[in-house]
C-alpha cells in the first residue's frame, strides 16, 4: 500500500478497534454510531489487506497482524497528540478523553474518593479506566498500551518520568477478638498464626518471606488473595493476621474494627510513584491527570487517633 492511499482519517477509528476488540466497544469509544464503526473497519480491513477483528466462537478477537500493530498504532496516537494537540489552556469541560492507570486496589482504595473530590464536575466528559499492575509495565507504557501507572517500581529505561508520591511501610492487622490482643506480637507469634497474604499477580511468598527466611523463620500462609480489601475483610472475620501497608490499615481499621500491630521485625517499607512516558510530559491534559494523583497523595495522612498496640 502506498503511503497516498492510506486515510489518516480512519487512524482513530484503527485504534479504538484494536484497542477494544470489538466494533460496539469501538464505536462508544470514539462517538460512533456501530454501523458507523462497522462501515469504517471494512475500509480498514480493505486498506490494509487483513479481517484486523474475526470471530472465535462467541467473542471476537484480532488477528495476528492486528495484534502487532495494536501497540504500535497507540503509540503512534499518541505521538500525533502530543506533537500537534493543543497548547492553549486545558478546556476540561470539553475534554473527551480516555485515560487508562494501572494500579492495584490498593492505590484505587487511598486516592480514589479525594480524586473524585478533584474531579468533580469539571471534566464530565473525560473517562478514567483503572487497570490492574502487570510485570511489563514499563514495556507496555513504552507501547502506549496504558497513560500512567502508580505503583513501586524499580530500574526503568530513560524514556520514562517517575514522580515519588508517598512513602509507606508495613504494619500486621487482626480483628479485635483475636487471641493475640492485649499481648505483645513477638516474631514467634509472629509467626505462629495462619497468615493472609494479597498476592495481586497469584505468586505467593515474595519479599516479606525472603526476609523471614534469612532471619531462620518461616510463616504459613493459609490463604492467599488478589485484592487487599478481601484480605482486610477476611482478617476482620477470621483468627488470621494480615501484614499490609500502614496507610491501609488505618483507612480500614475503624470500619471493620481491626486491631493494628508493629511489626516484630525490622523491615524497610516502599514507596508509590507514578509512572508515564517522556512523550506526555507536555501534554496539558496528562499534566493534570498526573497533579490529581499527586494532590490525592499529597492528602494522604496516617490516622492519629488509632494507637498501635504493643
Amino acid at each position: 500500500m502506498r503511503l497516498s492511499e492510506l486515510d489518516l482519517n480512519l487512524l482513530p477509528y484503527l485504534d479504538a478497534v484494536l484497542q477494544m476488540a470489538s466494533v460496539t466497544r469501538a464505536a462508544e469509544r470514539v462517538g460512533l454510531s456501530a454501523p458507523a464503526m462497522s462501515h469504517a473497519l471494512a475500509r480498514l480491513r480493505e486498506m490494509l489487506d487483513d479481517e484486523l477483528l474475526v470471530r472465535s466462537g462467541r467473542s471476537m478477537v484480532l488477528t495476528e497482524r492486528a495484534e502487532a500493530l495494536r501497540p504500535r498504532v497507540r503509540a503512534l496516537i499518541e505521538e500525533i497528540r502530543s506533537t500537534i494537540g493543543p497548547t492553549g489552556p486545558l478546556d476540561l469541560e470539553h475534554l473527551e478523553r480516555l485515560f487508562q492507570v494501572r494500579a492495584t486496589d490498593y492505590v484505587i482504595d487511598l486516592m480514589l474518593p479525594t480524586i473524585e473530590e478533584l474531579i468533580g464536575e469539571r471534566a464530565p466528559r473525560m473517562t478514567l479506566q483503572f487497570l490492574p499492575n502487570r510485570s511489563d509495565d514499563a514495556e507496555a507504557l513504552h507501547n502506549a498500551q496504558f497513560d500512567l501507572g502508580v505503583g513501586v517500581y524499580g530500574d526503568l529505561p530513560a524514556t520514562l518520568r517517575i514522580r515519588k508520591l508517598v512513602d509507606d511501610g508495613f504494619v500486621c492487622v487482626v480483628r479485635r477478638g483475636h487471641p493475640l490482643v492485649g499481648k505483645p506480637l513477638t516474631l514467634e507469634r509472629y509467626v505462629a498464626c495462619d497468615h493472609v497474604q494479597v498476592a495481586p499477580r497469584g505468586r505467593a511468598g515474595g519479599r516479606l518471606d525472603d526476609h523471614l527466611f534469612a532471619l531462620g523463620y518461616k510463616r504459613h500462609i493459609a490463604r492467599a488473595v488478589p485484592y487487599f480489601r478481601s484480605a482486610l475483610e477476611m482478617t476482620a472475620k477470621s483468627d488470621y493476621l494480615l501484614t499490609v501497608s500502614a496507610r491501609l490499615a488505618y483507612r480500614y481499621a475503624t470500619e471493620l474494627d481491626l486491631v493494628i500491630f508493629e511489626l516484630p521485625f525490622e523491615m524497610t517499607g516502599f514507596t508509590l510513584s507514578m509512572l508515564w512516558h517522556a512523550r506526555h510530559q507536555s501534554d496539558p491534559a496528562h499534566a493534570w491527570l498526573r497533579g490529581l494523583f499527586a494532590s490525592a497523595a499529597s492528602s494522604l495522612e496516617a490516622l492519629e487517633s488509632l494507637s498501635l498496640e504493643r
